[in-house]
């Protein structure tokens, strides 16, 4: 676990600061990426999470965790937030949150589920919807530190217009195989049916076992049980299968 090691002090990380949004984008029409200036930021790991605070005028507040995207070579901050039909804070941070306004986050959180550019074993990374942004991060660092490790992506989203980060992943980089899987609509000229993933998915687009990739399994809470227990019964050794869910906590 040494190299999984958070920079900074925990009182540091622990410590909420004030962050100022500097921008934002669309990725789909459910969801933006935040890019944020905070002062004093420690510095995160590949995988990593923040928790964002918001108070009202009458102070009330609420949080929510949501996975850092920016590769931490990038010193910068960045968020992508998928809106939750009925939630409480992420239609705020998709829909209402503009460049120039503030929050309160802390961070960065997480020690297990993170890439470390010094890993050199092959990696598989296996993504249910938004659970694609700690992958991603992981992605953009693996090219941010030009790694020569071998990446897997196995993205699984209920349609073509779901796909977050869909002109960089097309772009792709050396090293980097994506597939995409569609639950509910297939684009036109897709082989496979819709449908949730398989076992058979898996061997087709993961690595071999003898290999002893990494996989990194992130999602909903069924997905990602799921997952770990398919690639389990393919052969892949527990300790190897690290898994980051998330469910229904009001968004």
């Amino acid at each position: 676990m040494a190299r999984a090691a958070v920079p900074g002090r925990l009182g540091e990380r622990l410590r909420w600061r004030v962050a100022e949004v500097t921008g934002r984008r669309p990725e789909t029409s459910t969801a933006v990426t935040l890019e944020m200036a905070v002062p004093g930021w420690p510095g995160h790991l590949a995988g990593q999470h923040v928790d964002v605070k918001l108070t009202a005028e009458d102070g009330y507040s609420t949080q929510r965790s949501y996975s850092i995207a920016s590769a931490p070579e990038l010193g910068r901050l960045e968020l992508t937030v998928q809106r939750l039909a009925g939630g409480e804070v992420s239609p705020y941070l998709v829909d209402v949150l503009a460049p120039g306004d503030r929050l309160e986050l802390r961070g960065p959180v997480g020690g297990w589920f993170v890439w470390d550019p010094t890993q050199t074993e092959p990696v598989l990374l296996v993504a249910g919807g938004s659970g694609l942004v700690p992958l991603m991060c992981m992605i953009r660092a693996r090219e941010a530190v030009g790694s020569r490790v071998p990446f897997r992506l196995l993205y699984s989203v209920r349609s073509p217009d779901d796909l977050l980060y869909r002109a960089e992943l097309r772009k792709g980089s050396p090293g980097l195989d994506t597939a995409y899987l569609y639950t509910r609509e297939t684009p036109g000229g897709t082989p496979r049916p819709p449908g949730r993933v398989t076992p058979d998915d898996l061997v087709r687009n993961g690595w071999p076992p003898d290999f002893e990739p990494t996989c990194y399994v992130c999602g909903p809470t069924g997905f990602v049980e799921k997952v770990a227990a398919y690639l389990v019964l393919l052969g892949h050794a527990p300790e190897r299968v690290r898994t980051e869910r998330f469910g229904d906590d009001g968004g």
